[in-house]
């Protein structure tokens, strides 16, 4: 039976939401009546993906507490923990023990939310043969963030950092597929995966999968005020049945 893992970055230092998240790791950050966290959590478990490995940092302690070893959500939780901050790259690269025997699993940003079907995005992935997928989604106001240059078959040809301009564009929406070869791809130390790693991976092949289901980032004060307040819709999205991906019997 098929098994595959996630990887969730959740070691942010979050400093930007640190006026409405005084001393909670963002990840932690409440919306509606549980931990934004949870909301990854749950939706990973409800698509049979149940082992997962969190790479916690600041006041990662509380996540640990919070989530212990995943028993009371239906999962599996291994903890990669940085000393100091390592970057999202660097994170996935601390935590390569736990996957580098993969083919290929999950990597997702810790503080944002994607409604997905994650089957079908390795599906995706495989029939496409890249080196990493990565979701992608159409926004109106990018000004936040960098966007993605794609080719007519979906595959990344480059990445434009973000400008401040309020233009259309797609994004990247902070969840992927990579294959196990990754890995030998993120140097040692502080990196990140958007800047450093990414750019080096074009050659090699990265595709986008346009999604159009709910996305919210919860990195700055004004959208975590809009998770909250969207905040059943956050957990029936989480809670979505999709065809999932055949789950494992736990020990």
């Amino acid at each position: 039976m098929e098994e595959i893992k996630a990887v969730v970055l959740a070691g942010g230092l979050g400093t930007r939401l640190r006026s409405a998240v005084p001393s909670l790791p963002k990840a932690l950050a409440s919306v509606g009546d549980k931990p934004f966290l949870e909301l990854l959590v749950q939706q990973l478990s409800r698509q049979g993906i149940r082992r997962l490995v969190m790479c916690t940092g600041y006041l990662g302690e509380q996540i640990e507490e919070v989530f212990q070893d995943g028993t009371a959500f239906d999962v599996h939780i291994a903890y990669s923990r940085e000393a100091t901050p390592m970057g999202t790259g660097g994170a996935l690269k601390l935590a390569e023990t736990y996957v580098e025997t993969e083919a290929e699993f999950f990597v997702l940003n810790g503080d944002s939310f994607l409604e997905v079907d994650f089957n079908a995005l390795l599906r995706f992935h495989r029939e496409h043969n890249g080196w990493a997928t990565m979701a992608v989604i159409p926004c109106k106001n990018t000004s936040r963030y960098g966007t993605v240059r794609l080719s007519n078959d979906g595959r990344v040809e480059g990445f434009v950092e973000k400008t401040g301009h309020n233009t259309s564009g797609i994004i990247n929406a902070g969840v992927y597929v990579f294959s196990g070869a990754v890995l030998a791809q993120i140097p040692d130390g502080p990196t990140s995966l958007e800047r450093d790693v990414f750019p080096k991976l074009l050659e090699k092949g990265i595709y986008a999968s346009e999604q159009q289901g709910t996305f919210i980032d919860i990195g700055i004060p004004e959208d975590y005020e809009l998770a909250r307040s969207m905040s059943d819709r956050l957990a029936d999205a989480s809670l979505r049945h999709y065809s999932s991906i055949p789950r494992t019997v736990l020990p």
